[in-house]
């Protein structure tokens, strides 16, 4: 038997991004351009997410009862 499940949460997946990126460090950048570098991140961060989270908050995982398994759904 499959069946889907289906996450909601608008801030988990901004927060983890968020979180990831600002741990970022390079040499010899000034603060602003290093923050220039970080958005650039989380927005290449975001779009890559795209594939499995739906308006960025919304993620299907699909369960399969007799494989044992479970699997992200693309969108």
């Amino acid at each position: 038997m499959k069946f889907t499940v289906i996450f909601k949460d608008p801030d988990a997946l901004w927060e983890a991004i968020d979180d990831t990126v600002n741990e970022l460090k390079v040499a010899g950048l000034s603060d602003d351009e290093l923050e220039a570098v970080k958005e650039k991140r989380r927005e290449e961060i975001r779009k890559m997410c795209g594939k499995w989270f739906d308006y960025g908050e919304y993620l299907s995982v699909e369960i399969d009862t007799d494989k044992k398994s479970c699997t992200v759904v693309e969108i």
